[in-house]
């Protein structure tokens, strides 16, 4: 379930057992996904899979490019039409295209079902947090974040919630060919083996690399009194990395008797395909995510998952 953490690399099956016994007295949980490249090829391949055995029935899958599900999404779960996800009667719907998707069907989709969001990136922009909080709370369904590559985000909430963060650093850095960069930033050009393409505040980050920011955008929303704009993005663009994702994250806290700081540094490296945008590792936590979200009640609110 959402905020319990368990090893990166746990297989498929092991992850079917934990939660089998979670499901077998509830009534089926409807789930639509929305986007079908990896990530939601994966889901897919889930849900139909272990899903009916989990509780979870799928109902729809929808992507801007219909011609990607012929031959392997069955044409009854094709959705051709994302205004008409209502009429599948989804229990969640699943977000795994691009943060456009959030902000401009975000709020809609919460008429009708709690929504997982697999882009955070879109969080960045007040609008389109403001507008799902309002209509989370309009409707009474939830908005979950899925937390992606972020390793340790329960408990730089739990730090947060004490009032004991005071600055927290995230880095992500891989191969140029994994970035999806717009604006500035994908006109700028490494002059060596490693170069720092952004170093700020996330939310300046989100708008230019919507696609490579998910991982911080979830440390901002994990971490409230800093939120967007003092939680620092750094983004690396490391010719070394052809097949890996690497995410550091630090924080620090008040000092202690000693006057000494608290002080965390955790060093993720995820498993990639050269080029690929979300690491190997990730997409085994985003099904656990969706699992987890499944087992929640329809609370109004933002909730990393």
């Amino acid at each position: 379930v959402c905020g319990v953490r368990r090893a990166a690399g746990s297989r498929a099956q092991m992850q079917t057992t934990e939660f089998k016994g979670m499901a077998l007295d509830r009534v089926p949980r409807k789930v639509g996904i929305v986007g079908y490249g990896r990530l939601g090829q994966s889901l897919v391949s889930h849900l139909l899979t272990q899903g009916p055995e989990l509780g979870l029935e799928l109902v729809f899958v929808w992507n801007r490019d219909a011609g990607r599900m012929a031959g392997s999404v069955p044409p009854s779960l094709q959705l051709q039409n994302l205004a008409a996800l209502g009429e599948r009667h989804p229990d969640v719907v699943v977000e795994v295209a691009h943060p456009k998707i959030i902000q401009e069907s975000g709020a809609e989709i919460l008429r009708y079902a709690n929504l997982l969001v697999g882009s955070p990136s879109a969080l960045g922009d007040q609008a389109t947090e403001r507008q799902l909080l309002e209509a989370s709370h309009r409707w009474g369904h939830a908005v979950f974040v899925a937390r992606g590559a972020l390793w340790g985000a329960e408990d730089i909430t739990r730090l947060d919630e004490a009032g004991g963060l005071q600055s927290l650093r995230v880095t992500m850095a891989t191969h140029p060919d994994g970035f999806r960069l717009e604006g500035p930033l994908a006109m700028m050009r490494s002059t060596g083996p490693r170069a720092v393409l952004y170093e700020g505040p996330v939310r300046g980050l989100c708008p230019h690399a919507p696609r490579n920011s998910n991982t911080m955008a979830a440390a901002a929303l994990a971490a409230p009194s800093l939120g967007f704009d003092r939680v620092i993005g750094v983004l690396v663009a490391d010719f070394s990395l052809k097949n890996v994702h690497v995410v550091d994250v630090e924080l620090s806290g008040p000092p202690g008797p000693t006057g000494r700081t608290f002080a965390v540094h955790t060093h993720r490296e995820n498993p990639a395909e050269p080029g690929a945008v979300t690491g190997s590792a990730t997409v085994t936590t985003f099904w656990r995510s969706l699992v987890g979200c499944c087992q929640l009640p329809s609370k109004p609110g933002i909730h990393l998952c």
